[in-house]
């Protein structure tokens, strides 16, 4: 009788794990913010709720994804700005999308410096930055390079804390 109980216990145990790995990867997960590179939109230690299926979705340009870093061994959580074939360029002080000014009324200056004027995405290639556009603020793809569509983890859709400023996650570019 103990044996059947051992093992009906370990086998509700993987099960129970199985299911909790089955939803963060494909349903949602919770995401936290570490750092100030999405100021002012998204503040340190707020958290997110993300939709993990988003990422077999096509994502609009301006949603906050949580990424696979390609620079380091952790997830950043920045703005989608372009997409494949887009054409993204840095003149003045300001960010082109596709030969238009990009108005971005979320981010932290109205000024955004790049090294690298400009970038053409090819096929699965995804342009992110963080809101914080303040010199050394945002390790993002003005840095790393575009993104492969695979390294886009989740879509933030929603902030349940801080209380005060829970709510909805509003693309922001059409």
């Amino acid at each position: 009788m103990k044996k059947n109980e051992t093992l009906s216990f370990i086998l509700t145990i993987v099960a129970a794990v199985l299911i909790a790995l089955f939803v963060r990867n494909f349903i949602f997960n919770i995401a936290v913010v570490n750092g100030e590179s999405m100021h002012p939109t998204l503040n340190e230690k707020d958290k997110l709720i993300c939709l993990s299926y988003k990422r077999f979705t096509d994502i609009p340009r301006g949603e906050i994804v949580v990424i696979d870093a390609p620079n380091d061994n952790r997830n950043y959580i920045k703005r989608l700005i372009g997409k494949p074939g887009d054409t993204i360029e840095f003149k003045e002080g300001k960010v082109y999308l596709n030969g238009s000014l990009l108005k971005e009324n979320y981010t932290s200056t109205d000024v955004t410096e790049s090294d690298q004027k400009s970038f053409i995405l090819k096929d699965n290639e995804y342009f992110v930055m963080g809101d914080n556009r303040l010199p050394g603020m945002s390790v993002d793809s003005r840095y790393f390079g575009p993104i492969e569509k695979k390294r886009i983890k989740s879509a933030a859709v929603y902030r349940i804390l801080p209380l005060k400023s829970r709510g909805k996650i509003e693309t922001l570019i059409k």
